[in-house]
């Protein structure tokens, strides 16, 4: 009888955690490796927030709490949602996991029975489908492509609704796109899951604060008459730079939000009590340092999207949130190394970066959505310089595919 459960044959290794780890690797045997490859911001955790962390740890805030997590967190989170949206949730409609991932797991283990169906919009994170298989359901992959933004159009979400349809899984901005969807891209949408009753919406909003030029909205507040229907998901991992603290959180209907406590309290409890203190400040308190993260992430935007212009062969929108760039790579597809090889798919490529120019990326094909490749700008300037020149001159290096 074998160990591992044959339903693990079904669930593919990250690609983002796959070639962070070879770059790490590469970089402990001495390579001069730039990973762009990880989605996670640069920048320190901000001071008050580590008080808030150090204050736990010296006052003995270290018990037990809350599967829930505890209440003054629940609270901040409740006004958060408040102050930034209008959204109204009592604290029981309030839950707090290990980061926003686990929030969403719970969610659709919670709420999947087996064969429902999950629509989720590609490119999507790498984790979304398999988290759906994982929790016995079938996710439903929607191409959005590139000329209409890589939004879900109205007619693309009818024709995937089936009587099956549990969840649409709405990502804003969405990774790795940085797609933004704006009030009027989503009031469309919700104008068509009016004709769709059975249909509830995950919105995953964890980037939420990192919008460029563009202002941020979620569904329930743009259709208040769906808002039982969405589960608003986030966290402070990348707008409070606390990606290892593992704090995320949700709000939906309260029989929700009491399945997923229950899978939660037989799983992994409730998060580090010093993180919860941290969130607390992260959440409720100032946090004009928020202004300086947008502006630098703006900066390296724009520094990544220039340089792409210049390689031969890729090309890039301009993202609106988050901080990646999704450079379309169909150019240098066909085409072979100073060695030879061929470069047949966006892997091929990115493999190609890293192995000969020292670059770390993610292709595509991870994100279901080829030939693409995610740069991160989460990383420095001058880093981010180097390796966009690298990826010129990579770039530059190839040759035409018939050449053998």
């Amino acid at each position: 009888m074998a160990l591992v459960a044959r339903r693990l044959e079904l669930v593919r290794p990250s690609q983002t955690k796959t070639m962070t780890a070879r770059a790490a690797e590469l970089k402990a045997a001495g390579a001069d490796i730039i990973a762009l490859s990880q989605g996670e911001p640069d920048f320190d955790t901000p001071l008050a927030i580590q008080e808030a962390g150090i204050s736990a740890i010296r006052s003995g805030k270290t018990r037990y709490t809350a599967v829930a997590g505890m209440m003054p967190l629940r609270e901040a989170i409740q006004e958060k949602f408040r102050r930034d949206h209008g959204l109204e949730f009592g604290l029981d409609q309030i839950t707090v996991g290990c980061g926003a991932k686990q929030v969403v797991f719970n969610a659709l283990f919670a709420s999947l029975d087996p064969g429902d169906e999950v629509i989720v919009p590609t490119p999507c994170w790498v984790s979304y489908p398999d988290m759906v298989v994982l929790a016995g359901g079938k996710p439903v992959l929607v191409p959005c492509i590139e000329s209409h933004g890589f939004k879900l159009r109205p007619d693309d979400l009818a024709a995937a609704i089936t009587p099956r349809t549990k969840w649409l899984l709405l990502n804003s901005p969405n990774n790795p796109t940085g797609t933004v969807y704006s009030a009027a891209d989503l009031a469309v949408l919700a104008a068509m899951l009016r004709l769709h009753p059975h249909v509830h919406v995950l919105c995953d909003d964890i980037y939420e604060k990192l919008v460029y030029d563009i202002n941020f909205a979620t569904m329930a507040e743009v259709a208040p008459d769906l808002a039982g229907r969405c589960l608003v998901v986030n966290g402070v991992s990348k707008t409070n730079a606390m990606t290892g603290w593992r704090v995320g959180y949700g709000a939906g209907p309260g029989a929700l939000i009491k399945a997923m406590n229950t899978i939660q309290g037989q799983t992994s409890s409730h998060t580090s009590s010093i993180s919860q203190y941290a969130a607390i400040e992260a959440i409720g308190g100032d946090q004009a340092y928020l202004a300086g993260f947008v502006s630098d992430f703006r900066k390296r935007r724009d520094l990544v999207v220039a340089a792409l212009s210049l390689a031969q062969g890729l090309t890039c929108e301009t993202p609106q949130g988050a901080f990646y760039v999704f450079a379309n790579c169909t150019g240098v597809i066909g085409k072979r190394t100073t060695d030879g090889a061929l470069i047949e798919t966006d892997t091929d490529f990115a493999m190609y970066l890293l192995s000969a120019f020292a670059v770390a990326v993610v292709p595509g094909s991870g994100f279901m959505a080829s030939p693409y490749i995610r740069i991160s700008y989460a990383a420095n300037a001058t880093d981010l310089k180097r390796a966009c020149d690298r990826i010129i001159a990579a770039c530059a290096a190839l040759r035409e595919g018939s050449r053998p």
